[in-house]
């Protein structure tokens, strides 16, 4: 039997050859090539993290950050390079579920 470690490795590499993981680098490039897109983003990764850190310490997000996540998914939506980055990513994610669901069946096995 293979060492668990280089099946994960092959998975990895698996991963990187889906044409939708490809799809989700080339829209990163794109973010990255445009200085609008690029702000945004990283604006938003910022916001998130601040929420990610909020939830994590037990709290809800405040009334100013529920507005701010609804601004940061107008402009978002407004910006067609951001936006095909979060399509294609969530395309990505379809196969992520699957191997989440795949690689952690055995363990919800011994809850059974």
């Amino acid at each position: 039997m293979s060492n668990i470690y280089d099946l994960a490795n092959e998975l990895s590499r698996g991963l990187r050859d889906l044409p939708e993981y490809k799809a989700v680098v080339s829209s990163k490039e794109a973010i990255d090539t445009d200085p609008t897109a690029k702000a945004l983003f990283d604006d938003y990764l910022a916001f998130q993290h601040e929420l990610q850190a909020v939830i994590q310490s037990g709290q809800m997000p405040s009334a100013d950050q529920q507005t701010k996540i609804q601004e940061f998914a107008g402009k978002i939506q407004g910006n067609s390079v951001v936006n095909e980055f979060f399509a294609k990513q969530q395309q990505l994610s379809v196969y992520i579920g699957d191997l989440e669901k795949i690689i952690f069946d055995p363990i919800e096995d011994l809850f059974k």
